[in-house]
């Protein structure tokens, strides 16, 4: 009887992927698929059989095929995954600005997590994590084995309650072991201050909703501050891990002129191929006000400088690759992340979603960001990066297991013209501290430090545009 039912079920299984297979002949039937491999879904449904029968505890199946789905997806590339309700509605809430939990972009390598980057102003930034840091046990879990929103799931929780990560860092010859406190994450996506007179400074932090209209704020709020047109202004792109591709289009499109291209798309499919420009239907959701009409005329000449680091992901990427081609602004830093992918959320009809990656990003002259990123004109390296010869280690997509590819022929890596050298003809770094200043701590409610030497360096860059421009 036992064998029965065994059998019965490998035959109600079969039954299940073969109704399954009908709907995909169904939907795709003006794709012309490929054939399906017969033998390999029916080892599946021999292999899934025998987990029911022999496994020592018994499985259920919603169990088995929710795994069997994370495992199509995440062995697929970093960012392709498997949203069950709750992971869905919490990715929906973070687009919005907040949401509860640590305040950091991770991804997944090895079968660890991997900080991408820390979210200014959250407890993982407060509490120094880094890019490139591997966190191996959340509380005393260890992380292997984990799929990446299991583990997002147990960082995140009830604000004020903590959680304890032990990470390996580069430098460190053992484990380091943080407790961050939960909070809700508002994240103010904007900030902004003079510097000087005539000088701006615009950080992003994160490219959310309402980052556009808050940049455009900003803006304004710097030319009243300095009652009138700006002579220059640094864009502030570093550890800013993305977001929104309709904002990152909106943003960049406040600095260019109308109909300008920002970024193409190009995958298999029809609606995975986009040429979006700075045109408002690429930049506005349904019934928004078109918040770059209040900009201010200065705003499209203004030199600009952008900085960028290895924590620049995606959306910033995106932003800084198109004032790059269209020669809008000077790119400073060092090689940002290269997250060039497109993931698209398709949801499913039992409250669940897919995220899976359907495209490649293009910057409008053909550059595929991803793998690759974008190289600075000037390369300035952060005077923090080695610290008693220690050099960070910085993470990128090129660096994580199962990376998409870049998409186009292999070609030497251009390099940023250096920034202006020393004797030893290397690029210069931040004097070694000699001077009372050195030891002084920053504020925390500064926007930029005063001794942020990359920044110190964007700002001599453009005073010396505005010198050129106006001879």
């Amino acid at each position: 009887m036992t064998g029965k039912i065994k059998q019965f079920g490998l035959i109600g299984l079969g039954v299940a992927i073969g109704a399954a297979l009908t709907l995909n002949f169904s939907a795709v039937a003006e794709r012309e698929p490929e054939p399906l491999p017969v033998e390999d879904l029916r080892a599946f449904a021999e292999i899934f059989g025998k987990i029911k029968s022999d496994y020592v505890e018994p499985v259920e199946d919603k169990k088995l095929i929710t795994e069997a789905i994370n495992g199509m997806l995440t062995g697929l590339d970093p960012h392709s995954a498997y949203l069950d309700p709750e992971a869905f509605k919490e990715m929906q809430v973070g687009t919005q600005g907040e949401f509860g939990g640590l305040g950091i972009e991770v991804g997944m390598e090895d079968g660890f997590v991997k900080v991408v980057s820390p979210i200014e102003d959250t407890p993982a930034f407060k509490a120094g994590l880094k890019s490139g840091d591997l966190i191996i046990k959340l509380d005393d879990t260890p992380v292997k084995g984990m799929t990446l929103n299991d583990a997002v799931k147990r960082m995140r929780g009830k604000p004020g309650t903590d959680i304890t990560l032990t990470i390996i860092r580069k430098g460190e010859a053992k484990p380091v072991v943080v407790t961050l406190t939960r909070a809700v994450i508002k994240i103010k996506s904007v900030k902004h201050k003079l510097v000087e007179p005539g000088y701006g400074y615009v950080r992003i932090t994160q490219f959310q909703e309402h980052t556009g209209d808050n940049l455009v704020s900003a803006l304004k709020d710097l030319e009243a501050a300095n009652k009138g047109t700006l002579k220059g202004l640094v864009l502030d792109l570093r550890n800013d891990p993305g977001g929104l591709l309709n904002t990152a289009v909106g943003v960049a499109g406040a600095f260019l002129k109308p109909a300008t291209l920002v970024v193409y798309t190009d995958g298999r499919t029809e609606d995975a191929k986009m040429k979006l420009t700075n045109a408002r239907e690429n930049y506005l959701r349904h019934g928004e006000t078109d918040y770059l009409k209040a900009l201010p005329a200065w705003v499209k000449e203004v030199p600009m400088v952008v900085l960028v680091n290895g924590g620049s992901a995606s959306a910033s990427e995106i932003v800084a690759g198109a004032l790059q081609d269209h020669r809008r602004a000077l790119i400073v830093g060092t090689q940002t992340f290269g997250k060039g992918s497109v993931q698209t959320i398709l949801p499913l009809a039992n409250g669940t979603a897919i995220k899976l990656t359907t495209a490649r990003y293009y910057t409008p002259n053909g550059r595929s960001i991803q793998a690759k990123g974008i190289t600075p004109d000037i390369v300035v390296e952060d005077a923090t990066v080695t610290q008693g010869g220690e050099a960070r280690m910085d993470i990128r997509e090129a660096d994580l297991e199962r990376h998409l590819s870049n998409g186009q022929e292999p070609a030497p890596v251009q390099k940023g013209k250096p920034a202006p050298a020393d004797k030893g003809g290397k690029t210069p770094k931040a004097p070694a501290g000699k001077d009372e200043e050195a030891g002084k701590e920053d504020d925390p409610a500064e926007i930029v430090s005063a001794k942020d030497y990359q920044f110190n360096q964007a700002l001599i860059l453009l005073k010396g545009l505005h010198l050129l421009r106006d001879r």
